[in-house]
């Protein structure tokens, strides 16, 4: 199964295979090179040169197993500095190849390379990898699959087939000059033209027919999806009509099953779910639909992107006879409203981790390190003898966590911890925020965040717990938060201000899902576990695009461990300079 999905266009330079005394293959090193390079590419119409890996749009597909080493040299020929992110990947002990710019790296500069050298550990699902500075992440992505060690099963029914769908955002513009000139202005940033299904737009935009995804089944089969969510700033509901579907998998970790027409993903999640193709030919062609849940009060993407589910048709029609797929009905599935939040919590809260013997939920049973995080909007002042478009003409929109706007340093954090380089972050982010309000009641009159470079320090193997609160301030929101080098547990949820007393008592500490992005409810709360037991600099924002560039970030620096494997290892000597 995992030779099937290995493109040959990816060019794997060689395989050293293992053999252990006694043992089957055990793991292997794959060897992976993305050449960042231009490339023409049309949508809607619309030709453009954009920034992608090996000319390809999105880009080309990881493949490995558990336990695999994967060594990807970068080699960047663009104008642009790049670094690339491996989204949910642990990266134990391997913080310098997590690749967010600034924080565990300097970026690729044009001319230079850098080879991510990593190993899965622990891991099995779907995953992917984006580029992790500015927006360049809009067209620089692709899947990562993750297969079981050799002979290891799915808990679930052996899938006929295994295909990637993965979400993106088209815009027409060029998406530099978007963030550009909304940081330079202090507006909100122009919304996407489309949102994509593996690159395509599909029939429901105009000049896009031709340029649609088509998924053919044959009738009975089960087929795996694995959904992934690489937009830039939307959450998105996802239907197929006429088909329910059979959720299996999160963040690439296994859950208990359950049914359900319609999905929400936010941008940073993976999905995998089982399709199980109708017993007898249909008669009939299906739409797969994506549209935004949007809770905030700016504007967005108001479009639907859709695939086509088609059947194939059985031998015993002749092909004379075989209606056109053209004039079959073309059904379509119905998505909730677009601020359909009671759906969006319900959705959420059916994810349960597996918690058995073979796939155990490890949720820490008791804390001692508790963190209470306010996430949301805000503003910074307007520059002197400047005219702004923020709320008002004197402001610009900001984002912050307990109302501190993360700076981006000049040099990477890691180095700068690793080496003990002084002056590049302090270690004083507060562990509440310093100025209390009722978070969800009325939005308060002073809307202004502090600006710095905080960072919060964990002793290893620290048990820590924490609770993201949204806030009013400019407009109630869901955030989806993504913490690297780690998985948590999601124990709790709920609208409203986080209240201790009342809501520990509900927190779910036996089969919480696990997981490496969570929405934070609109108007609501989130409660997340995780053990501290990755040394390193671990970066933790929105993925909102648009939030990171306002400043809806933080990070963590988590202490080596005593013993020799709980210590970061020195970097790698082809580490990118500043």
């Amino acid at each position: 199964m995992g030779a099937s999905l290995l493109p040959s266009s990816l060019a794997i330079l060689c395989v050293w295979f293992l053999f252990p005394a006694g043992l089957a293959v055990a793991s292997i090193t794959r060897h992976y090179k993305f050449d960042i390079k231009m490339q023409n590419v049309t949508r809607l119409c619309h030709t453009k040169s954009i920034i992608t890996v090996n000319g390809q749009f999105p880009g080309p597909r990881i493949v490995a197993r558990e336990g695999d080493r994967l060594i990807i040299k970068v080699v960047n020929h663009v104008p642009n500095n790049i670094s690339i992110h491996w989204h949910g990947i642990r990266q134990l002990l391997s913080g310098w190849a997590d690749g967010p710019a600034y924080i565990t790296q300097c970026p690729i500069q044009t001319g230079q390379s850098y080879v991510y050298n990593f190993t899965i550990s622990g891991q099995r699902g779907t995953l992917f990898w984006h580029a992790h500075i500015s927006w360049l992440r809009a067209t620089v992505y692709g899947p990562l699959v993750i297969f079981p060690k050799r002979g290891v099963p799915y808990p679930f029914p052996k899938p006929y087939k295994e295909v990637p769908i993965i979400f993106g955002e088209w815009f027409n513009a060029d998406t530099e000059a978007i963030i550009n000139q909304s940081l330079q202005t202090g507006a909100g940033p122009n919304v996407s033209d489309a949102y994509t299904i593996n690159g395509l737009p599909g029939p429901l935009y105009n000049c896009s027919a031709k340029d649609t995804f088509k998924l053919k089944v044959k009738p009975g089969k089960t087929y795996l999806l694995r959904l992934i969510n690489a937009a830039l700033n939307d959450e998105l509901f996802f239907s197929i009509a006429n088909h329910s579907v059979t959720v299996v998998d999160v963040d690439a970790i296994y859950i208990k099953s359950f049914q359900t027409d319609i999905l929400l993903i936010t941008p940073g999640q993976t999905t995998n779910i089982l399709l199980k193709a109708k017993p007898s030919y249909p008669n009939a062609t299906f739409l797969m639909s994506a549209r935004p849940y949007a809770t905030g009060q700016g504007t967005f993407d108001n479009s639907t992107v859709a695939g086509i589910l088609e059947y194939e048709a059985p031998a015993k029609f002749p092909r004379s006879s075989t209606v056109s797929i053209k004039k079959l009905p073309l059904m379509k599935p119905t998505l909730p409203a677009l601020n359909d939040t009671a759906f969006a919590f319900n959705y959420t809260t059916r994810l349960r981790s597996l918690a058995n013997a073979q796939f155990p939920a490890n949720v820490p049973q008791t804390v001692n390190k508790r963190f209470f995080f306010t996430v949301g909007l805000g503003t910074n002042p307007c520059p002197k003898n400047q005219t702004c478009q923020g709320p008002n003409n004197s402001t610009k929109f900001a984002a912050s966590v307990n109302n501190f706007s993360f700076i981006l340093p000049s040099t990477a954090l890691l180095q700068a911890h690793f080496f003990g380089q002084n002056g590049v972050y302090t270690t004083d982010f507060p562990s509440t925020p310093l100025i209390k309000f009722n978070y969800t009641g009325t939005p308060p009159n002073n809307t202004s965040v502090m600006n710095g470079t905080k960072v919060v320090v964990l002793p290893f193997n620290a048990s820590v717990e924490l609770v993201m609160q949204d806030t009013s301030t400019l407009g109630a929101e869901s955030h989806p938060l993504h913490l690297h080098g780690f998985n948590f547990f999601v124990i709790g949820q709920g609208f409203g201000n986080y209240d201790p007393s009342k809501d520990r008592k509900n927190f779910n500490l036996i089969d919480p899902v696990e997981r490496n992005t969570v929405g934070v409810p609109s108007g609501g709360w989130v409660a997340i576990r995780f053990r501290a037991d990755n040394p390193g600099v671990w970066f933790m924002h929105c993925h909102f695009e648009v939030h990171i560039s306002w400043g809806l970030k933080m990070a963590w620096i988590v202490l080596n461990g005593n013993l020799p494997n709980q210590k970061l290892p020195p970097p790698p000597a082809d580490l990118p300079k500043c």
